[in-house]
């Protein structure tokens, strides 16, 4: 089974959602989400397979969210953009397995898509 973490190693809930899929056996490959940004595409692929609206995957509290004129009205396209751009507006982590993707919040969220 492939699994990929997009993942924050400075965020707390990050390193315990990888430590959780190491513990139950998953070896992730790790994606810096940060520094590998998604494209729009892949962040409109990811809002569908978590089956949440956009402003659900977004640090809202995150400075460059008011920076950036954004709020929690705004349309997906210009969301999904904005994540885009800056991807510290993207909920970490999230995880990718079996066609299927989980934010790791709380951490053990991610075990039921494994």
């Amino acid at each position: 089974m492939s699994v990929i973490i997009w993942h924050n190693p400075r965020c707390s809930k990050s390193r315990q959602t990888l430590a959780i899929l190491e513990e139950n056996g998953v070896a992730p490959e790790v994606r810096l989400y940060l520094q590998d940004a998604p494209n729009a595409d892949e962040i409109a692929a990811t809002l569908g397979k978590l089956d949440v609206p956009a402003i659900d995957m977004m640090r809202t509290g995150e400075a460059v969210f008011r920076e950036m004129g954004l709020s929690k009205s705004d349309d997906e396209i210009a969301l999904i953009a904005a994540m885009a751009k800056a991807p510290i507006l993207i909920e970490r982590p999230i995880v990718f397995a079996n066609g299927k993707a989980a934010i790791g919040r709380p951490p053990e969220a991610v075990l039921e898509i494994l």
